[in-house]
């Protein structure tokens, strides 16, 4: 299987010097020292970026680099066949990433989306209603303060991981996703609310509730199934 050259960092293309070094026929340590020798002109292209990556024994850290930055990149290595290769099939990648995004952020304004957009806010908020009753009532049950409060982000991301398969990090994942797919979450909302609720209304421990939220949202997805966020939706011919 092909490694994805250009992943999406805040609504960002970039490409990981990991790949890069791969591409060039370069050790990693090498590319990311490069990087590190050059780091003031790279930030004044703009933000670089590091993550530790898991690699097959052990963790690296890596920077990934976006368009501007991984051209200021290549004009440093020497030229060869392959590697005047790898930096034209990064380019189409990095422009490919670019219309997807453009696609995917332009929805706006659509009749279709935009009415899909406001019912999955409408349907957001009463699922964060039923969360915020939900830390209150774990609290009560001596849930720390810290733990009870992360609910709110671990529940969000519990029923994103369930529905979608993300192929970049995205500043709000809603706002990329297609009309069909806010319906889908909105649903998702639903039951994860009225399942809060109607625990609570039991007096069973908080931990109980959670876990059943969670089995709930496992059925709900599979019978839904999983959808790729941007790259099934909106592949570009």
């Amino acid at each position: 299987m092909t490694a994805q050259l250009v992943t999406i960092h805040d609504n960002e293309g970039r490409a990981g010097t990991k790949i890069i070094s791969d591409g060039f026929d370069r050790r990693h340590k090498n590319v990311r020292d490069l990087v590190l020798k050059y780091k003031k002109e790279m930030e004044e292209i703009g933000r670089l970026k590091t993550t530790i990556t898991r690699g097959k024994t052990k963790s690296f850290e890596e920077f990934f680099l976006t368009e501007d930055q991984f051209l200021f990149l290549g004009s440093l290595m020497r030229n060869n066949t392959q590697v005047v290769r790898f930096k034209l099939n990064l380019v189409k990648e990095f422009k490919k990433c670019r219309k997807q995004l453009e696609k995917a952020l332009g929805q706006k304004g659509d009749p279709v989306y935009d009415q899909a957009r406001l019912t999955a806010k409408t349907l957001r908020k009463l699922e964060t209603g039923a969360i915020q009753e939900f830390i209150v009532y774990a609290k009560k049950q001596g849930g720390s303060e810290k733990g009870c409060n992360m609910y709110y982000a671990n529940i969000t991301k519990m029923m994103n991981a369930l529905l979608f398969i993300c192929e970049g990090k995205f500043k709000n994942l809603r706002d990329i996703l297609t009309p069909e797919q806010l319906m889908t979450v909105g649903s998702a909302e639903q039951v994860i609310g009225k399942s809060l609720r109607d625990d609570m209304v039991t007096g069973i421990h908080y931990k109980i509730i959670y876990q059943n939220v969670k089995s709930k949202v496992e059925l709900f997805a599979e019978l839904h199934g999983q959808s790729k966020v941007i790259s099934t939706q909106l592949r570009l011919e």
